[in-house]
C-alpha cells in the first residue's frame, strides 16, 4: 500500500509540474551562480587557484581602492537617500500640505528612467557646460560628488515608498495621550514616531546602501577616474577580458546584498510594531509653521526631480546645447552605430517578453507553493529559491549567465547572444518582488473555491483559469507592469549579455554618451520615459476596470459556491 501511495504521489500532476519549474529555476539561477563562484577560484587556464585571485586583487592598489570608494559613495547615498525619503514621506502622511497626489507621482519619476539617465541629467545641470555651472556654481561633478548625487536620486524613491507605508499606520490614541500629558511636538516625534519606524529605518539604510553599492549606470557616466567595484567588473570583463578577476569582483558585490538580505530577515522577525485592532486613525492637526516647512522640503525635492526631466527636453529638442538652442527634431534620428531606433524597439520587445513569461512563471510557481497539492519539499524549496534573487545584484547575474551559458558543452548554449538570454536574466533579476506580490494575492483567496471544485470533480486547471486568475487580476497586472518597467530601464543585468545584433535602449544611451552624442542620449531617454509613463497610465486604467469587475465577479462567485454547496448537500 505504501508503494501505491508513493506512486500516486509521484504521478501527481502538480508535483510533476512543480518539479519541472523548480528544475528550470535551478538551471537559470543556481547553475550560473555556481559557475561564477567556481570561476573566481580558477586560473585563466582553468586550474584551481584557491585564494590567489583574491590576493592579487587586494594587493593591486588601483583595484583595491575601488572598495573604499564604493563604501564612501554607498554610505553617503544610503544616509542622504534615507533622510530625504523619510522627510518626503513624513510630509505626505503626517502634515496637512496640499497636492499630495502630485508630490507622490513626482517621487516616482526616477524609476521610470535608467540610472545612466540620472547621471546624464546631472551633466546637463552641473557638467562643464551645465546650466547651473554656467551661473557660476561648479560642484566638480565628475567623480565622487557626481556618483553620490546620482545614487541619492536612485535610492530616494525606494526609501520614500518604505517610509510612506510605515508612516501611514499610526495609532492616534498614543498621540492623544501624549497631548493630554502636555508633551511637545519634538517629544512626540522622538518617543512615538521614530520608534514606530525604527525597523523601516534600518531596512531603508541597508536597501539604499546595497542599491548604491551595486549600481553601474551612474559610475559609468559620472565616475571619471573615480573607480568603484561596478565599473571595475566592466573594465575587467569588457575591457581586458579577464573573466577570473571579474568573477572575484562579482563575488565581492554579493557581500552587502547578502548582509542586507540577512538583516531584513532578522528585522522582519523582531518587528512587533503591529497596529492594534482598537487603534484609532491619527488626526492631523493644523500647524502653519510645520506645513510651510514641509512645503519647502517636498517642493524643493520635487523641483529637483522635475528639473532632471526638464533638462532632457532641453537637450533633446535643441540643435547644439548650449551653443545653438534652436528647436530641432534631428536628435531623434539616432545613429545606427550606437544602436539607432532599433535599440528602442528591441527594448520594448525584450520587456514585453520578460513581462509575459515572467508573470506566467512567477504566478504559476506562487500558485503551486501557496495553494497547490504538492509535497512540502517542493514548496519549501520553491520558497527558498524565490527569495534568493532579492540578494543578487544585476551584474552578478549577468556574469553568472556568461560563465554558464557561454560554455560550448552546455546544451543551452544556443540561447547565448539572443533576446532569450536577456529575458531570462531579467526574469531572475526582478523575480522576488513579483513572487511576493503573487503569493500575497493568492493567500487572500477563499479556499472554498478549490474545495467545491474538488467535490464536483472540476479539473484544477479550469478552476485556476476561470476563478483564481480573474480574481487575482490586479496582482497579475502589477507583476506584468513591474517586469516591463524594470526591463526597460535595466543596465547592470544585461550589460554583459546583449549582442551587436540586439542592442537595447538603456545600453544604447551609454554608448551615445561615450561617443559624445549627448543630445541623442537625451532623446532616447525621453522615449523610454514616454513608454513607461504610457504603460503606467494603461495599467492604472485597467486596474480600475478590473477592480469593478472583480467586485462583481467575487459576489457572483460566492453566490455560485453557496448554490453548489447546497446542491451537493441535497444530493447527499
Amino acid at each position: 500500500m505504501k508503494r501505491i501511495r508513493d506512486w500516486k504521489l509521484y504521478r501527481n500532476p502538480g508535483n510533476i509540474l512543480m518539479f519541472c519549474m523548480t528544475l528550470a529555476f535551478v538551471v537559470i539561477l543556481i547553475c550560473p551562480l555556481f559557475a561564477l563562484f567556481s570561476k573566481a577560484f580558477l586560473t585563466a587556464s582553468g586550474e584551481f587557484a584557491g585564494l590567489e585571485n583574491y590576493m592579487k586583487y587586494f594587493s593591486t592598489p588601483a583595484l583595491s581602492v575601488s572598495i573604499k570608494n564604493t563604501m564612501v559613495v554607498s554610505l553617503a547615498a544610503a544616509v542622504m537617500g534615507t533622510l530625504l525619503g523619510f522627510l518626503y514621506a513624513y510630509g505626505l502622511t503626517r502634515t496637512g500640505i496640499k497636492g499630495k497626489i502630485f508630490f507622490r507621482y513626482v517621487a516616482m519619476i526616477p524609476p521610470f528612467l535608467p540610472t545612466v539617465v540620472h547621471g546624464l541629467s546631472l551633466v546637463y545641470l552641473f557638467g562643464n557646460q551645465g546650466i547651473i555651472t554656467g551661473l557660476g556654481w561648479d560642484i566638480g561633478l565628475y567623480g565622487r560628488t557626481g556618483i553620490i548625487l546620482s545614487e541619492i536620486i536612485y535610492t530616494f524613491p525606494q526609501a520614500f515608498l518604505m517610509f510612506s507605508i510605515a508612516l501611514n499606520y499610526a495609532d492616534g490614541r498614543l498621540y492623544e495621550a501624549a497631548d493630554s500629558m502636555g508633551c511637545s511636538s519634538l517629544k512626540k516625534f522622538t518617543h512615538i514616531t521614530l520608534p514606530s519606524v525604527r525597523y523601516t529605518l534600518i531596512n531603508s539604510l541597508f536597501v539604499c546602501f546595497t542599491l548604491a553599492f551595486t549600481d553601474f549606470g551612474a559610475p559609468k557616466v559620472l565616475g571619471g577616474n573615480y573607480n568603484v567595484l561596478a565599473t571595475d567588473i566592466y573594465k575587467q570583463v569588457a575591457g581586458q577580458f579577464n573573466m577570473n578577476m571579474g568573477a572575484v569582483v562579482g563575488t565581492l558585490l554579493l557581500i552587502p546584498a547578502v548582509i542586507s538580505f540577512g538583516v531584513d530577515r532578522v528585522v522582519s522577525g523582531k518587528n512587533n510594531d503591529g497596529i492594534s485592532s482598537k487603534a484609532q486613525a491619527l488626526k492631523i492637526k493644523k500647524c502653519g509653521t510645520r506645513d510651510g516647512a514641509f512645503y519647502l522640503i517636498c517642493g524643493g525635492i520635487s523641483l529637483c526631480l522635475l528639473s532632471l526631466v526638464a533638462v532632457l527636453f532641453v537637450g533633446a529638442f535643441t540643435k547644439y546645447y548650449p551653443y545653438d538652442l534652436g528647436f530641432t527634431l534631428e536628435n531623434f534620428r539616432f545613429n545606427p552605430s550606437t544602436g539607432g531606433i532599433q535599440s528602442y524597439l528591441n527594448s520594448i520587445e525584450m520587456s514585453l517578453l520578460t513581462a509575459v513569461l515572467g508573470t506566467i512563471f512567477a504566478f504559476i510557481y506562487a500558485y503551486f507553493i501557496e495553494r497547490g497539492k504538492c509535497t512540502g519539499v517542493f514548496k519549501n524549496t520553491g520558497r527558498m529559491l524565490s527569495s534568493l534573487p532579492l540578494a543578487l545584484p544585476g551584474m552578478v547575474i549577468g556574469l553568472g549567465f556568461i560563465f554558464f551559458f557561454n560554455q560550448k558543452e552546455n546544451p543551452l548554449n544556443f540561447i547565448y547572444g539572443t533576446v532569450m538570454i536577456l529575458v531570462l536574466a531579467n526574469m531572475v533579476h526582478f523575480y522576488s518582488v513579483p513572487f511576493v506580490t503573487a503569493s500575497s494575492a493568492l493567500k487572500k483567496l477563499d479556499r472554498e473555491y478549490e474545495n467545491v471544485a474538488d467535490s464536483l470533480k472540476i479539473p484544477g486547471w479550469k478552476t485556476f483559469c476561470k476563478v483564481v486568475v480573474p480574481l487575482s487580476l490586479p496582482a497579475v497586472l502589477e507583476i506584468f507592469m513591474y517586469y516591463f518597467m524594470n526591463s526597460m530601464v535595466t543596465v547592470s543585468a544585461v550589460v554583459f549579455l546583449y549582442s551587436a545584433q540586439f542592442k537595447i535602449a538603456s545600453i544604447a544611451i551609454t554608448h551615445m554618451e561615450e561617443a559624445g552624442d549627448i543630445a541623442q542620449a537625451a532623446a532616447m531617454s525621453l522615449l523610454i520615459l514616454f513608454i513607461n509613463v504610457a504603460a503606467r497610465g494603461i495599467y492604472e486604467a485597467c486596474r480600475k476596470i478590473s477592480s469593478r469587475e472583480r467586485t462583481a465577479r467575487s459576489a457572483a462567485g460566492k453566490a455560485r459556491i453557496h448554490f453548489l454547496k447546497t446542491r451537493t448537500q441535497s444530493s447527499l
